[in-house]
């Protein structure tokens, strides 16, 4: 009987041929997660969107994931129960990873509410790469704010398991950053989270 020589497969095919620390010697910067918690109305899209201006318009590869986007596409099919806000959550910080892992700076701007979650992302990504900035403002000042009328509607009992109002929202603990957007304003947000990340070297070069 004649033997059959199997042979192996080499793994070399799956490993990554353009690594992380060329990407980001390209791009001129780290990549990173910055990621934005907060009551709804608290500022998070607004910051999100003056603070990827600023790292675009100074050449850095990034982008921004928020509510409106992942809710409309990815998330479509979840709720806002607690087990759907956390596979809400969970899709995200994978999204989120995938883009860090471009070398790219990824702008999160989502209430997620309850700290397993966020930890979870943070558990998923290197060391250094999970920026968490609690947007902190007071209930009574978004409630004022309420752009879209939310507020008013979950009050009526429109809107079920509403974040502030009828479901909770767990302040982080130990948050890298902490903005206050009732005493500080847009800018001065957006430049304590830029010289959060020059000094930790996620931003370098031209910064």
């Amino acid at each position: 009987m004649t033997k059959t020589t199997v042979q192996k497969k080499s793994n070399t095919s799956s490993a990554p041929k353009i690594l992380l620390q060329d990407r980001e010697l390209r791009n001129g910067h780290k990549g990173a997660i910055v990621w934005l918690t907060g009551l709804s109305a608290a500022g998070k899209s607004t910051i999100a969107q003056a603070l990827e201006q600023k790292l675009f318009d100074n050449n850095t590869q990034t982008y921004i994931l928020d509510g409106d986007k992942i809710r409309k596409g990815l998330c479509s099919d979840l709720g806002f129960s607690p087990e759907d806000r956390a596979e809400n959550i969970r899709r995200i910080g994978e999204v989120a990873k995938l883009f860090q892992e471009t070398g790219a700076i990824i702008i999160v701007a989502f209430i997620s509410p309850y700290r397993a979650d966020r930890d979870h992302v943070r558990k998923i990504v290197s060391a250094g790469r999970f920026i968490e900035v609690f947007v902190d403002c007071p209930l009574k000042k978004c409630e004022a704010r309420d752009p879209k009328g939310l507020y008013a509607k979950a009050r009526k009992g429109e809107i079920p398991e509403f974040t502030g109002i009828s479901a909770p929202y767990e302040q982080p603990l130990h948050p890298e950053i902490h903005v206050k957007t009732d005493t500080q304003n847009l800018e001065q947000c957006v430049e304590i989270i830029l010289a959060y990340l020059k000094d930790q070297k996620i931003l370098t070069g031209q910064w």
